[in-house]
């Protein structure tokens, strides 16, 4: 069944927020070993990146091959930014292995 889950009551910024979803699909018997970097990626992310305002890393018994991140920075710069940062880098190496697949979307505007 589809899921929808609103967000509210974020930190306001005067700049245009910026939303990216990732939606990964991982190798059986990779999940726990994916998990681990990508938490990491996330937890760093919320700590050392003062434009990036949320960063949630879903996952749901009924899909146990797949993790949805929805990601909100204050701005593209905030997002290109992340790109650059070194927990970002180094994470990508870490689970290309893991990974079937991914699909990356991105959203220039957030309503609430």
């Amino acid at each position: 069944p589809m899921r929808i889950h609103l967000c509210m009551g974020q930190k306001e910024t005067t700049k245009m927020p910026y939303a990216v979803t990732v939606t990964f699909a991982i190798h059986p018997g990779k999940m726990d070993d994916f998990m681990t970097h990508i938490l990491n990626n996330a937890r760093s992310s919320l700590r050392d990146e003062a434009g990036c305002q949320q960063f949630d890393v879903c996952t749901d018994p009924s899909q146990p091959n797949t993790v949805f991140l929805y990601e909100v920075y204050d701005d593209l710069a905030a997002f290109e930014a992340h790109q650059q940062m070194p927990h970002y880098l180094a994470t990508g190496p870490k689970v290309k292995d893991l990974v079937a697949d991914k699909t990356l979307i991105t959203f220039e505007r957030i309503d609430r």
